[in-house]
């Protein structure tokens, strides 16, 4: 089971805890008393959960987007720098074209092994290798001729779209807005449940939707934020890079 499918569940769990409380602490308190101005106390609450659940859904949807671009970006400059290897002496040609089929193998099992960090760990470090390598061959291949002016570049673009996939994978929601959303929402059922207290029955039900509409959407925002491990996946995505390594075998 996920994270975020355990900090949701747990949420929602203590949402209803906290709007358990609030309507005890009503139910015990005067209701023709205290409860007058409540009403705007629980609507400023509630439109500040509504505010942060916004903002981070915005936020991690926009994150998620470049991700996307981002891998699209990667194969294209994978594929480009591949078909640039034409120009370049034929004899030299056939190690890079190996050592391009083992660094998209690298690169792919990085985000095939996402959720295993040792090995994610590896995959990189050898992806990093590998770019070493074929950088070195290229410019030996290409060194004091024209043809540097059309390899080189490509390779350069190739190599620098690592560095900004890898931190928009490492990107995340800050943990203090994180936090923030958790305690707004369990603060905004416990008003909830308080202002709810005065009825003669609890209204359960609507205690539940609340609950779970908060907690369903707080799942959405961590989902977002790890593409790799739940339900919002980059796969259409990746495939341009599966179908880039089938292309070049």
């Amino acid at each position: 089971m996920g994270t975020a499918v355990v900090a949701s569940v747990v949420l929602f769990l203590a949402m209803l805890v906290f709007a358990e409380i609030g309507y005890r602490v009503g139910r015990i308190q005067d209701p023709e008393g205290l409860q007058i101005g409540v009403g705007a106390i629980e609507g400023a609450v509630l439109a500040l959960l509504g505010l942060i659940l916004a903002f981070t859904f915005s936020s991690a949807s926009s994150r998620l987007e470049v991700r996307r671009q981002l891998v699209v970006r990667e194969a294209n400059a994978i594929g480009t720098a591949y078909l640039r290897l034409d120009v370049i002496p034929a004899a030299e040609q056939a190690p890079l074209r190996q050592l391009f089929r083992q660094y998209l193998d690298a690169r792919l099992a990085i985000y095939e092994q996402l959720g295993h960090p040792a090995a994610t760990e590896a995959a990189m470090k050898k992806a990093e290798q590998l770019q070493r390598e074929i950088w070195a061959k290229a410019e030996a291949s290409t060194h004091g001729q024209l043809t540097s002016l059309v390899v080189l570049p490509a390779m350069n673009e190739m190599i620098d779209i690592t560095t900004a996939r890898t931190v928009a994978l490492r990107t995340r929601t800050p943990d203090l807005i994180v936090y923030l959303m958790f305690g707004l929402a369990m603060l905004s059922a416990m008003v909830a449940g308080y202002g709810i207290s005065p009825a003669k029955r609890r209204n359960l039900l609507m205690t539940v939707v609340f609950s779970m509409a908060t907690s369903i959407t707080v799942y959405t925002v961590m989902d977002l934020d790890n593409p790799q491990s739940g339900l919002i996946r980059l796969i259409s995505a990746e495939q341009a890079l599966s179908q880039l390594r089938g292309a070049i075998k």
